[in-house]
């Protein structure tokens, strides 16, 4: 069965009693262990205990057809339900998975992938098993962001203000573990309040993939190609999904969509930025100002368009999501280029 994006953390903390394999697969690695290890927390009420929970590699299972169902039918030695975690699988695991879905057994099977598309057999094994369930872990978004730190602050007594909030979710979720762990940073450096201001979340929070995404957005709204070519290369480079590097420069541009519309309007640049939130950092309002001003309101509504378009394509055609990612950030950056070198002659 396919398992909803929406549906995947309540899927993972309680599993239905028919299902005894799990793929959790997806762009976000730190999501993809944690789903994973509620599976397992799951299954066994001790998740260290060697007696009930055994490891694999994909690569151990790709050469050994029969371990993966051999381990699944084995009986825990001191009783109860065992489980059974396969990391870093790749297609090359269908086989060994297909024997063991075809096999008896009662321990939980959990199988962790990276990104997976849509023709994958591995991922379209467990997709159609009625026994078992393919799992998908993109990253965070805007809300499941938000949700994330209302939950790991809340843990510490704290609460983020709407400013932080909104700085939080725009420079984290590359990856859920990463942000965990900078959340419960800024959650001892916050430790004696009750509120989280802007000041300290910008003042612990320190993701540098977040940091290269808003370079290259402001690249791209620049029209520097060749510096939005690099930083694209190195967000990828640094674990960056398309479509999370999409998303980052799709809130760049509705951000200047907004500034733009109010420019157009008779509105100064800095009154306009006055109403984003999070605010533009001090350092990057003049560059944010021009390029408010460099791009018109129709042109902006556009690349939002042709951005949303290449995120929707990035999930569903199956073709190279990085090239998809490229292709339309170029685009916009040579568009941007070609605007200023036009208003320069």
């Amino acid at each position: 069965m396919k398992v909803p994006a929406g549906s995947a953390d309540r899927f993972a903390a309680s599993p239905p009693a028919a299902i005894r394999a799990v793929l959790v697969y997806g762009p976000d690695s730190g999501l993809v262990r944690e789903r994973a290890g509620r599976l397992v927390a799951s299954a066994v009420d001790d998740v260290a205990d060697p007696f009930r929970v055994v490891e694999l590699t994909g690569a151990q299972i790709r050469d050994d057809h029969a371990l993966l169902a051999d381990e699944a039918a084995a009986l825990s030695l001191v009783g109860g339900r065992r489980a059974v975690r396969v990391r870093d699988a790749t297609d090359a695991a269908a086989e060994s998975c297909a024997n063991m879905l075809a096999a008896t057994g009662e321990a939980l099977v959990v199988v962790e992938a990276g990104s997976l598309p849509p023709r994958s057999k591995l991922r379209k094994l467990f997709e159609d098993a009625a026994d078992a369930a393919a799992l998908p872990c993109y990253a965070d978004d805007g809300g499941a962001l938000a949700g994330l730190v209302r939950e790991v602050l809340g843990a510490h007594g704290l609460k983020a203000d709407a400013d932080a909030t909104a700085f939080l979710c725009a420079s984290l979720g590359s990856d859920r573990m990463v942000s965990r762990s900078e959340l419960e940073k800024l959650a001892l450096y916050a430790a004696g309040n009750e509120t989280v201001t802007m000041e300290d979340a910008a003042a612990c929070v320190g993701d540098s993939t977040a940091m290269t995404l808003d370079d290259l957005a402001f690249a791209v709204g620049g029209g520097d190609v060749a510096r939005a070519a690099r930083l694209a290369d190195r967000s990828f480079q640094e674990g960056a999904a398309a479509v999370q590097v999409l998303r980052a420069v799709a809130r760049h541009v509705q951000r200047l969509h907004f500034v733009s519309g109010q420019v157009a309007e008779g509105a100064p640049p800095a009154a306009a930025m006055k109403g984003l939130r999070p605010p533009v950092f001090f350092r990057s309002t003049d560059a944010f100002a021009a390029q408010a001003r460099l791009w018109p309101p129709a042109a902006l509504g556009r690349a939002i368009a042709a951005l949303n378009q290449a995120e929707l394509d990035c999930k569903s055609t199956g073709a190279p999501d990085r090239a998809l990612a490229n292709a339309v950030l170029l685009g916009l950056a040579r568009f941007a280029q070609a605007r200023r070198q036009r208003r320069a002659s």
